[in-house]
């Protein structure tokens, strides 16, 4: 143990160890107490050092193993007590992972700390998929968005959303496909459009629907309740897996 504790808040990526960088493998390695959240893929919770304590801080919807202010608290408590600090999270920490408040509370006590990128899940599914976030031709930006918000019609500019030109993320979509398609069909998005859901992106059990927005729309919800990504967009019809019945990893 050292004197004056720190925290790395570290992205693990999307799931597979070798998705994760070196710096953040390294974080891991001399870690002394690892808080981790839920989506960790089994093989990067192994590589967490015996020696170290584990804390389970995983949250699913409408369950949280721990509040957001006990994850603060535990990460000072415990960097104060000299300890080498992981925050340990999936995909990136500052996308979508409330890593932002995470560092204010570390920022507000005092607390060393520095922040490890990971490979976020747009990224990793759109590439497990085949999938090209911008291109020159058909997508020239790329806008990631909170699914869960899809059923608030006020939380989202759904008009300036169904606008060509670009592609769409939609993190914890799974559930929420329904209600997506139907805000973008409804603001102008072309029931055509292409549209793909990838589950369980870079994992063993990965499972990717690339078809129409429509198509998706009419097997919903058959997409069951893992993590997964909707990506909506011209470049999806790019991908091998487009038409394609469901492609098992």
């Amino acid at each position: 143990m050292i004197d004056r504790g720190w925290v790395s808040i570290v992205g693990a990526g999307p799931g597979p160890l070798d998705l994760m960088t070196l710096r953040a493998i390294d974080r891991l390695d001399r870690a002394t107490v690892v808080i981790h959240d839920r989506l960790i893929g089994a093989d990067v919770l192994a590589r967490i050092p015996a020696h170290a304590r584990r804390i389970d801080a995983g949250k699913t919807m409408g369950s949280h193993t721990l509040p957001q202010n006990t994850i603060h608290e535990l990460m000072i408590e415990h960097a104060r007590q000299g300890h080498r600090v992981v925050r340990l999270k999936g995909g990136d920490p500052l996308v979508f992972g409330r890593g932002g408040e995470e560092m204010q509370a570390l920022m507000a006590a005092g607390i060393p700390f520095e922040i490890v990128p990971g490979v976020t899940a747009a990224v990793a599914c759109a590439a497990a998929a085949g999938i090209a976030l911008t291109h020159r031709q058909w997508a020239s930006s790329c806008v990631f968005l909170p699914g869960h918000r899809a059923q608030d019609d006020a939380s989202l500019d759904w008009a300036s959303l169904a606008r060509g030109s670009q592609t769409l993320v939609f993190y914890m979509g799974v559930t929420r496909v329904a209600a997506i398609g139907q805000q973008l069909i409804a603001h102008g998005l072309l029931p055509t459009t292409p549209a793909a859901m990838v589950i369980d992106g870079t994992r063993p059990g990965q499972r990717i629907h690339a078809t129409t927005l429509e198509r998706l729309l009419r097997a919903s919800p058959g997409y069951g309740s893992g993590p997964g990504l909707l990506i909506v967009g011209r470049t999806v019809g790019l991908s091998p897996y487009y038409g394609v019945a469901e492609e098992e990893g």
